[in-house]
């Protein structure tokens, strides 16, 4: 796999990255609005998004698997770490959504 293939992949995951942590943050604001439906369903969009960088990350793993070799550089380093941050900060908006939805049901 040559260096501009593995730059490709690693675009490719930054960019799903990126649009995921967007809607994330879209996410957190529709909760401070009590629009919950709202942001389960951005989640769900951000999600999607993750999926898609994970699967190109899947690829390189395959092929690295198989043989192949892959060189990694900066710009993958800086994608993985992108898609795992986002990863994680999706997975604490899903528990702000939740914490948000008993607060208000709590206090009806």
């Amino acid at each position: 796999m040559d260096q501009e293939e593995i730059q490709n992949v690693a675009f490719t995951i930054i960019l799903h990255s990126g649009n995921s942590r967007t809607m994330v943050h879209e996410g957190f604001d529709l909760m401070r609005s009590k629009e919950f439906e709202k942001a389960e369903e951005k989640l769900d969009e951000a999600n999607s998004e993750l999926t898609a960088a994970h699967q190109s990350q899947t690829t390189l793993m395959q092929k690295y698997t198989a043989g192949e070799e892959v060189n990694t550089d900066i710009i993958m380093v800086h994608a993985q770490d992108h898609l795992m941050t986002t990863m994680t900060l999706r997975e604490v908006a899903l528990e702000m959504l939740s914490l948000y939805q008993t607060v208000k049901f709590e206090s009806e």
